[in-house]
């Protein structure tokens, strides 16, 4: 095999036509848009810009939360020896995804993402990449169906649940509305896990400036796509029955950072905590 062969698309893995919904912003889309991608609509970047115009660093969230999720996963590949990762929320795919950090430290990781968005299916071959030590795969699943995705076969044919696994969920907490029951859908996905795994966390907090973030989230809501801001208090319930990693729970620029952190943006503009917790 060739260096560049462990980047190509799997050659047996079918794509049937997918239905974009393109009439509609989606998380993921909005998202794409914000950290300046072109795999969106006009749909979502009308309520992005209308975010911006009630939020103008609305940004800055984005752009942080991708560099948190880098450091998190080579903290976790590097340091504490994790192989295997549930990505769920995944988003569309931007380089350095999370094979690409975890693989370049150790190539025979095995990632398993999870979105539901048909525009991330579309791009799915981008995240089954892999180098030949290691595997990928993905599932097109709801956040909020468990059972789904717990049951998946791409699931159970790639996470060896004897071992650990780091569970990501990666901004995406804060399109779970407390009707979705959200402390439920994390806790169970927890309790699947085994003693040494790790849960990986990111979420959006108004409590720097909860005014805007509610002009956001009233914006989105028009559109269909409910967004909740949360407390630390509130968000620090996910990880109920962990341990955290050190420095905890902090706004995301100062959980371990390096030279790419924004030194100067501030935890208002950045507003949003994330953290890293063990089952034991």
């Amino acid at each position: 095999m060739s260096g560049a062969d462990w980047m190509k698309p799997k050659p047996d893995v079918a794509y049937e036509p997918v239905d974009l919904q393109t009439d509609r912003p989606h998380p993921a889309r909005v998202y794409d848009f914000l950290l300046g991608g072109k795999d969106n609509f006009p749909a979502d970047r009308t309520a992005a810009e209308a975010g911006l115009k009630a939020n103008p660093s609305s940004r800055i969230p984005p752009r942080e939360n991708r560099n948190f999720l880098r450091r998190v996963v080579e903290h976790l590949a590097a340091e504490q020896g994790v192989r295997q990762f549930l990505d769920i929320g995944t988003g569309i795919p931007t380089s350095p995804n999370v094979h690409e950090v975890a693989q370049d430290i150790a190539p025979e990781s095995r990632i398993v993402y999870v979105d539901n968005d048909p525009i991330v299916l579309a791009h799915a071959r981008a995240l089954l990449t892999s180098k030949p030590e290691g595997r990928t795969e993905y599932i097109d699943a709801d956040l909020r169906d468990v059972d789904r995705i717990l049951t998946a076969p791409q699931l159970r044919q790639v996470i060896d649940f004897d071992q650990p696994v780091a569970l990501m969920l990666i901004a995406i907490m804060h399109f779970v509305g407390d009707a979705d029951r959200p402390y439920e859908v994390v806790s169970r996905l927890v309790d699947a896990l085994p003693s040494g795994s790790f849960l990986a966390l990111s979420h959006l907090t108004g409590d720097f400036d909860q005014a805007a973030w509610d002009r956001v989230a009233a914006i989105y809501a028009k559109q269909g796509v409910t967004m909740q801001v949360r407390s630390h208090e509130e968000i620090a319930r996910f990880f109920t029955g962990l341990e955290l990693v050190e420095p905890g729970l902090p706004v995301v620029t100062k959980w371990r950072p390096d030279a790419a952190v924004d030194a100067n943006a501030t935890d208002t503009q950045v507003a949003v905590y994330g953290g890293v917790a063990k089952k034991a």
